[in-house]
This record gives C-alpha cells, structure tokens and sequence, in this order.
C-alpha cells in the first residue's frame, strides 16, 4: 500500500492507503478535513495540494482547465481528488474546513 504523508495545518500525519484509491479521500478517511467543495468534480480547486515529493504525476485535462484559471497554482500543485494513489506521496494540504472556518468540507467525491 502507498504511504501517504500529508503536511496539515496540525503538523504531519502519515498513514498507508490502498492504491487506486483517490487521495482527496484517504486524506478525508485519515480524519483531516481537507475541503472538496465541489464534491470531486475538478470544478473548484478546494482540495488542491502541494506534491512535496518527486512524483508529482501529470495533470487530465479537467484539472489543468480549471488549475489554469487560478494565478497561485504551481507546476506541483494538483487537485487531490484526481489523483489516484499508486506511489508513496508527501503532499501538503493546502485547504483545511478548520482553517477555513468552512461548517463542511463539501459533498464526498465518489470512489
């Protein structure tokens, strides 16, 4: 199983997840409340990350769509609910509910 290591707001936390699994939700399974607004739909850039680690991987065309109408967004950020766990990843978690002061994160992607 890929490990995990997610850089948040309350310090790092590392954890294992199945791979094929999208990370936005073995982030959210972890306990750490990252945001998806949009419910996983590459819509609203909620639940981006920073990929601290080498694979950063390549972007589908949804994601870069919207990740190119943002003017922060770096060559290393992605948008956590299209990636899909295959490698050890260190991420950091840019948009927290706590943080936020957000009531909810969003709707739950789908699997």
């Amino acid at each position: 199983m890929p490990q995990v290591t997610a850089e948040t707001a309350n310090g790092p936390v590392v954890f294992e997840a199945p791979a094929g699994k999208k990370l936005v939700l073995a982030i959210e399974d972890e306990g750490i409340d990252i945001l998806h607004r949009c419910g996983g739909n590459a819509r609203c850039t909620t639940c981006r990350v920073e990929v601290l680690s080498d694979n950063v991987g390549e972007r589908n065309e949804n994601e870069q769509a919207i990740l190119s109408t943002k003017g922060d967004v770096t060559d290393n950020m992605r948008l956590s609910c299209q990636v899909r766990l295959s490698d050890d990843i260190h991420v950091r978690v840019i948009n927290q509910m706590s943080v936020v002061g957000l009531p909810d994160p969003g709707p739950r992607p789908e699997e």
